[in-house]
């Protein structure tokens, strides 16, 4: 999916009948400004446990999305856990919630789109759940489906859109 050149407008012109649009909340702060592919879920709050063990795990063709209820008093990804997606080949991550190391960031080649950014790292508490279906932004992302999201916005579809 890496080379491949995603407009979110396009694709809604293309399969409006399949697309729902997360309602535009996120800022684009990675070094890749377009990602896509198959949605694996992280919920968690204030903890990112799961998602240092899910980055260190294979994730080419796929995107991260992590609801990590909204927050705003923690981050939970810095430049090294994006680092060891980035070596794990991951398309992207979604961060409901904040990301810390915005810099180091913005130069990998990995796309990261998050509510804000935090210096405060979170706990690492064990806590969390993986792969189950996330709600925000008016959308359920459910693992197995498909994101997409460029500097227009993210969509998520059932199917695969590329």
């Amino acid at each position: 999916m890496t080379d491949l050149i995603i407009s979110t407008p396009d694709l809604c012109d293309e399969h409006p009948e399949l697309v729902s649009v997360v309602e535009p909340m996120f800022v684009n702060y990675g070094g890749r400004e377009q990602f896509g592919g198959e949605i694996v879920t992280i919920k968690c709050f204030e903890d990112n446990s799961l998602v240092r063990d899910l980055v260190a795990e294979p994730g080419r063709g796929k995107v991260l999305v992590v609801d990590a209820g909204g927050s705003m008093r923690r981050a939970c990804l810095g430049d090294m856990l994006a680092e060891k997606a980035t070596a794990n080949g991951w398309e992207g991550i979604l961060m409901y919630g904040c990301i810390r190391d915005v810099d180091a960031i913005s130069e990998l080649e990995l796309g990261v789109q998050a509510l804000g950014s935090h210096p405060m790292k979170t706990d690492k508490k064990g806590l969390g759940e993986r792969n189950v279906a996330v709600t925000f932004g008016g959308v359920t992302f459910k693992p197995g489906e498909y994101l997409y999201a460029d500097n227009n916005g993210v969509i998520v579809s059932p199917q695969p859109l590329m």
